[in-house]
């Protein structure tokens, strides 16, 4: 009698603990941009020859975007955009991002994006900078005694 006594207090009890538990999920904050792509790679380019990308950003909230600024990781990215307008629902608004392949090598460089006043995103520009040579390559005077198939 103890043994069913106690079992059925057991029961009760899990029964009250596992009914005050209670989960709360919070609804995801809607974005309000949208980004066509937050990274692009440029692959390999020429040492010296800058190069730029066009970054597509949609206002995908219900109240203007105004984008407050675009700030590069370092000095040789240099972003552009069109200061002080606001972008109705739906609209794009184009962030240009220049890279001057200075230095030879694999490049990964951030763009933040502040936008409606503390809200920021980050965009990536990556690639591979190879070096040109000094000199052109030097005329083939051989070319002539080459046979042909």
């Amino acid at each position: 009698m103890k043994k069913l006594f106690y079992g059925i207090v057991a029961l009760l009890f899990l029964n009250s603990a596992t009914a005050q538990v209670t989960t709360t999920t919070d609804a995801p904050a809607k974005e309000t941009i949208r980004l066509k792509e937050a990274e692009y790679d440029f692959g390999k380019i020429p040492q010296g020859k800058p190069v730029t990308h066009v970054f597509e950003v949609v206002n995908a909230g219900k109240d203007s975007l105004r984008i407050n600024n675009v700030q590069a990781s370092c000095g040789c990215t240099t972003p552009k955009w069109e200061q002080n307008k606001a972008y109705g629902p739906g609209e794009t608004a184009t962030i240009t991002v220049g890279y001057n392949a200075a230095s030879e090598g694999i490049f990964a460089k951030t763009i933040t994006l502040t936008y409606n006043g503390t809200e920021s995103k980050q965009l990536l520009i990556k690639g591979e900078v190879w070096k040109t040579p000094l000199s052109s390559a030097p005329e083939n005077k051989d070319l002539g005694s080459l046979k042909e198939l």
